[in-house]
């Protein structure tokens, strides 16, 4: 069996993102919450017209932090 048979059941993206998952679940706690927070990303979407910018959507919005709800 060769060291490249995953390459027939997904793609590079995906294993890239199941190696990196692991890796995060490995680490002591601190480290692993550092690491998660640098996997966010936040996208956005904003539509310009005639050279002009318009509002900027999150596509993906943060939670709100509130007084019951843990630092991510």
């Amino acid at each position: 069996m060769s060291s490249a048979t995953w390459r027939s059941v997904f793609t590079y993206n995906k294993y890239a993102q199941i190696t990196a998952q692991a890796v995060r679940q490995s680490l002591k706690e601190t480290e692993r919450v550092a690491a998660e927070k640098r996997g966010t990303t936040a996208m956005r979407y904003q539509k310009w017209e005639n050279g002009v910018g318009g509002t900027q959507v999150f596509l993906n919005p943060e939670e709100e932090k509130g007084p019951g709800k843990a630092a991510v």
